[in-house]
């Protein structure tokens, strides 16, 4: 089964965020606006057990951090994919590098960019026109972060919560 570790905003930043991946975010229907720590691996039953059981020690050794996201930026040329920009907390990077190391699969393709995507899978032509449109927005978005989610892709493409991990109260 399909596996991925994220972060999801609270409702009211998810509002917000969806008002521009609706327009432009070829994914909108199959997850709700998220950060990713770790990206969408492989592993079967058995072994995701023994992930849960590494990703409660992490979340309880965690401890609630504010983000800020406040920036629209791109991935150009590499792909079209437009985001708004996470600024960079230390935990949240120590949590993501931890997320590659010790019994997680490391298939970590690119370095770990804190960011939430608001559109990808655009022409050349689209993604000029929507970049040179949204990084001109005054976007401010501020954000407590308490747990992040194991989530897994069902048959018909959409992510779905496998399990919630609350920062430093999760039980062994």
């Amino acid at each position: 089964m399909k596996y991925g570790i994220v972060i999801f905003p609270s409702k009211p930043v998810q509002d917000e965020i969806n008002a521009y991946r609706k327009r432009y975010d070829a994914h909108y229907a199959l997850i709700p606006p998220h950060l990713t720590l770790k990206e969408a691996f492989e592993v079967d039953d058995e072994k995701i057990h023994e992930l849960i059981t590494e990703l409660k020690r992490l979340a309880n050794e965690t401890e609630p951090f504010n983000i800020s996201i406040n920036k629209v930026s791109t991935f150009a040329p590499v792909t079209n994919t437009i985001y708004l920009k996470v600024n960079d907390h230390q935990q949240l990077t120590d949590l993501a590098d931890k997320m590659q190391t010790g019994k997680f699969p490391e298939n970590q393709t690119y370095s770990f960019v804190p960011h939430v995507t608001i559109a990808q899978k655009l022409s050349q032509d689209e993604h000029s026109d929507v970049y040179g449109s949204l990084r001109m927005k005054d976007i401010q978005l501020d954000e407590s972060v308490d747990r992040f989610h194991l989530v897994y892709q069902l048959d018909n493409g959409i992510w779905t919560v496998y399990e919630s991990f609350v920062f430093g109260k999760e039980v062994l």
